[in-house]
């Protein structure tokens, strides 16, 4: 099929048929049913930072829940356009960089898997690095060196390492009972805690101490960062049974599980804890439930406990997510060293990228644990994560609205389209920079896996990046402003 014809499938949303339909291999592959990746999702996006969360929102004020409900909306429309690219893109293994791909070509697919990989790998640290606290706490751990800072953290970073190794369908397992674990008492503290929440103790709409507007930036930027994993779903989709089924009902299941959750816990936290303490306090949901039951003694150490299952869920998850978004990038010649990255296991598990996906972090830990320098670069990577993450939501955004525009349906694509966007981003800025720094470190890569896909003699997939984007500016009315 020519990339001209490729660039839109069958208007039924099908895409192309597979004659003989999944092969042996691959269903014995498509180990997760919608539940397991609901699962999937929900531990994805909850991992450590639910647990300070209430402290922050409560820094910008009550309206801090408005901004969490508006961008918990966004969230839940970009879990629909996930699962509406994925019935559409004949080919959706690796979610955001194949929908990057089919739509803008082969240089927009790699850029989308890189800049997706290396936030989900440095994602892994920020996650362990916040989780190693927890696991000290509930071991009475006091005052740790940096070499057993390290050691818990290698705990935190492996053992979901050896459990994707050992196969799809046991990490699906693992992921189902951290989720169960976490989300019942999180849940429990947003129902519960609403009968004990005091008027008095909710702050003031604006506490930011400046405007409305620096008010919901402090809201939407936890907020944001809270919902990342939404599309997690997406990317393993080659992991999922009736993945143009399942796909969309698990990203939106989970991403609207999250949200309740969160609006749920956070607002009572709030309402449980005085206000002026709430803003000072490292472990919110410890205090909220000192202060529900005041029998609780053991109440930091139930917190914890929970915040070590969280961490450890969400760390599983992303490790097959990080594995998952090289594998299907390199069997497409659209990764650095793709028969490393692509090689597979008698079970199918890509078990050379899961390593890696550990390692990495390994890597960047020990520098942070044992360098002042290293913490320096570990900072920045850290900040970095929440920043190139915008790359790959803005292409499959972008492809969904080139889609829906070329059929003359703007309003829901622009809707998507901004879903991801708060305007911090500005050519110029330092924000700006940061964005493009990993796309700039692997674009010289790119010029060898474009030559290594052109030796298979196979045409590149979808139009140039160039002709997309014209035709994607072209279809929207009254031009580009």
């Amino acid at each position: 099929m020519s990339s001209a014809a490729s660039a839109h499938p069958l208007p039924d949303g099908q895409g192309e048929p597979t004659p003989h339909g999944p092969g042996r291999a691959e269903l014995k592959a498509r180990s997760i049913g919608v539940t397991s990746a609901t699962g999937l999702v929900i531990g994805s996006i909850i991992g450590t930072g639910v647990f300070a969360m209430p402290a922050v929102l409560a820094g910008a004020g009550t309206s801090s829940l408005g901004t969490l409900a508006v961008i918990a909306v966004g969230a839940t429309l970009l879990a629909v356009m996930f699962g509406q690219l994925t019935r559409r893109v004949p080919k959706a293994d690796g979610g955001l960089y194949a929908y990057a791909r089919h739509e803008f070509g082969d240089f927009a697919g790699y850029l989308t898997g890189w800049c997706y990989w290396i936030q989900a790998w440095a994602g892994n640290a920020a996650i362990v690095s916040a989780w190693v606290p927890y696991f000290e706490y509930v071991f009475n751990i006091h005052h740790p060196s940096a070499w057993q800072n390290f050691g818990v953290a290698m705990i935190g970073l492996w053992i979901p390492a050896t459990i994707n190794i050992a196969g799809v369908r046991q990490m699906a397992w693992f992921q189902n009972l951290t989720v169960v674990l976490k989300f019942l008492p999180l849940l429990f503290v947003g129902i519960v805690g609403w009968f004990f929440v005091k008027s008095a103790n909710f702050g003031a709409f604006n506490a930011s101490g400046g405007s409305l507007y620096s008010s919901i930036g402090i809201a939407a930027g936890v907020a944001l960062f809270s919902f990342i994993g939404i599309e997690v779903a997406a990317i393993t989709a080659q992991r999922v049974r009736d993945p143009r089924r399942n796909v969309g009902r698990a990203s939106v299941y989970g991403t609207l599980a999250s949200a309740v959750l969160y609006l749920l816990a956070a607002g009572a936290v709030m309402g449980v804890v005085a206000h002026k303490g709430l803003v000072n306090d490292t472990t919110p949901f410890a205090t909220a439930f000192s202060n529900m039951f005041t029998s609780w003694n053991w109440a930091g150490t139930f917190v914890a406990t929970i915040a070590v299952i969280s961490g450890i869920g969400a760390l599983n998850g992303w490790t097959l997510v990080t594995a998952e978004i090289a594998r299907a990038a390199s069997q497409d010649n659209l990764f650095p060293f793709p028969k490393v990255f692509a090689r597979t296991d008698h079970k199918d598990t890509a078990w050379i990228s899961v390593l890696i996906a550990a390692i990495l972090p390994s890597l960047l830990l020990l520098w942070s644990y044992n360098t002042s320098s290293g913490l320096k670069v570990f900072t920045y990577l850290v900040d970095l994560t929440v920043v190139t993450v915008a790359i790959p939501y803005l292409f499959s955004a972008c492809a969904q609205l080139s889609y829906l525009v070329s059929r003359r349906r703007q309003v829901h694509g622009a809707l998507l389209a901004g879903a991801r966007s708060d305007g911090r981003g500005r050519p110029g800025s330092e924000q700006h920079d940061r964005q493009f720094a990993p796309a700039a470190a692997g674009t010289p890569a790119c010029r060898g896996c474009r030559r290594r896909s052109a030796g298979t003699g196979e045409p590149p997939e979808g139009p140039s990046l160039h002709v997309a984007a014209g035709r994607l500016l072209g279809a929207i009315p009254g031009g580009w402003p």
